[in-house]
């Protein structure tokens, strides 16, 4: 019997070893500069190893926010939460941040993960957590000041583009029926891609005081912006854009000859296509067109304070309040179960679109973009119908429910969405419902994907992919700045 119970010992110190070490690639692992985590709450057992590069292969590297993951994993007791947490917010920096000094002047090219490209939105999107540790962190400031100086130069290049290559390279997309140019990588007209420069411009400012970054590119860009959303409100004629690919996927195109569906100008934006670069249907989008006023409110202001330039301040601030009007006018849909809501996209005709897309900007991001007030009883209504299943694109299965999108299909959820769902949230059971299913459907990847199948997380699209990543990132941060950290360690 004592041999039996020496024998049964040994087996599991074995044991151990084999889950404290791992595999001789976990070995190495381990022996980059890595942080091991065994679970203090739900698995005492689980070991997690760090997914981040190699110290010497990380692109860009901030000793503030090195310190704020320190200082982050310190409080939370949910073992994979941290892992996750240190995996996915410095992914934009780990992975995708080009950064260089082109002739002293900071230049920053972001890649969105597996897509070598540089999007106007999801670079905005990608560094936009970051903005926090610009006073603290010289490299990150300088980090910053180089994508929005980069993104003012995009624009001045095609205002109707969405993504840009590195240089004049070419791509895969040179055959697109539309202007293309070689500094483009796709020219697929977005709203959203002319407001999230703006977003990152204004957020830097207010919280450096620096101003250097509103030169004569940042003139020519919005410039530039407000002359294109006045050609895409459609007033005298359909204007100089026109988009067709040949393609298999239906929202990868335009109809009519390139224009998409007709609308009545009405003082609303035409966008041809929406965040998650798929055609509109009806081409007044509203999550767009909120973002719009926001944004064009954000310059007017700039241009005010800062280049003294009353008159562009003044054109910014008419057309915000002309498209803000005809949002309220044209944009409200009176729902048999939800009462007054707004609609996904309208054409001005009286057509209305009812759904949502996980993509942000959309209806449900609409508080955490800070185009609504969280309160608002529409935006409250909205937000009920969007999380149900009158809403054609939530899914609800075995592993989870969200919001998707015709981007990837049916079934397939999409992060985001679950994580604009606890931006959004004032009840502490539905933030803790939704970081349950963050945490439950990474596929035990420690990264959070573009979607998942409803009923099957390991069946997920984008392994790569550092908005989404960061987004995380920013959503545990914000939910312990707003004193949640006991929801997140009660998890």
């Amino acid at each position: 019997m004592k041999n039996n119970n020496s024998i049964f010992l040994k087996g599991l110190i074995c044991l151990s070893l084999i889950l404290i070490i791992g595999s001789e690639s976990e070995i190495k692992a381990v022996n980059k500069t890595t942080q091991v985590y065994s679970s203090q709450v739900n698995d005492n057992t689980k070991v997690y190893i760090s997914q981040r590069p190699e110290a010497v292969d990380r692109l860009f590297v901030s000793a503030a926010v090195e310190a704020k993951i320190n200082a982050i994993k310190r409080v939370l007791k949910n073992a994979k939460l941290a892992w996750m947490f240190e995996n996915c917010f410095p992914n934009t920096l780990d992975t995708t941040v080009h950064f260089k000094d082109l002739n002293g002047q900071s230049d920053t090219f972001v890649y969105t993960g597996d897509i070598h490209a540089m999007w106007l939105r999801d670079s905005g999107a990608q560094v936009w957590p970051y903005i926090r540790f610009a006073n603290t962190d010289a490299k990150i400031k300088q980090m910053l000041k180089g994508v929005i100086l980069r993104q003012f130069k995009c624009i001045g290049i095609d205002p109707y583009a969405n993504a840009f290559n590195e240089g004049p390279t070419g791509g895969e997309w040179m055959t697109d029926m539309t202007d293309m140019k070689p500094e483009l990588h796709e020219r697929k007209w977005e709203i959203d891609s002319l407001c999230y420069p703006v977003r990152l411009a204004y957020e830097y400012w207010k919280e450096t005081g620096d101003a250097s970054i509103f030169t004569e590119d940042w003139l020519k860009a919005i410039g530039l912006i407000v002359k294109t959303f006045n050609e895409q409100q459609r007033k005298n004629d359909v204007g100089p854009y026109k988009f067709q690919r040949k393609t298999d996927r239906q929202l990868d195109t335009n109809s009519n000859n390139g224009l998409g569906n007709p609308v009545k100008p009405v003082g609303l934006i035409a966008s041809a296509f929406r965040p998650s670069d798929d055609a509109t249907t009806f081409q007044f989008l509203i999550p767009s067109n909120f973002f719009a006023v926001s944004s064009l409110r954000k310059a007017a202001e700039i241009l005010s304070a800062v280049n003294k330039n009353t008159t562009l301040s003044g054109k910014c601030t008419t057309l915000a309040t002309e498209v803000e009007t005809a949002i309220n006018k044209y944009a409200i849909y009176k729902h048999p179960k939800y009462g007054k809501i707004y609609a996904y996209e309208v054409d001005g005709f009286g057509n209305q679109l009812i759904m949502d897309d996980a993509n942000v900007p959309s209806l449900l991001g609409l508080a955490y973009m800070g185009d609504v007030n969280i309160n608002d009883q529409i935006y409250r209504n909205t937000r009920k119908f969007v999380w149900s299943e009158d809403n054609p694109y939530f899914f609800k299965g075995k592993a989870g429910e969200g919001i998707g999108g015709p981007h990837v299909g049916y079934d397939m959820i999409w992060p985001m969405s679950i994580m604009m769902r606890a931006f959004t949230s004032t009840n502490d059971a539905e933030i803790k419902t939704c970081m349950k299913m963050l945490l439950d459907t990474d596929a035990d990847k420690g990264f959070i994907h573009e979607s998942f199948n409803k009923n099957d997380p390991t069946n997920f699209t984008r392994p790569w992919f550092a908005w989404q990543n960061t987004l995380f990132g920013e959503l545990v941060i914000t939910l312990i700045d707003r004193g949640k950290l006991d929801i997140l360690n009660s998890l």
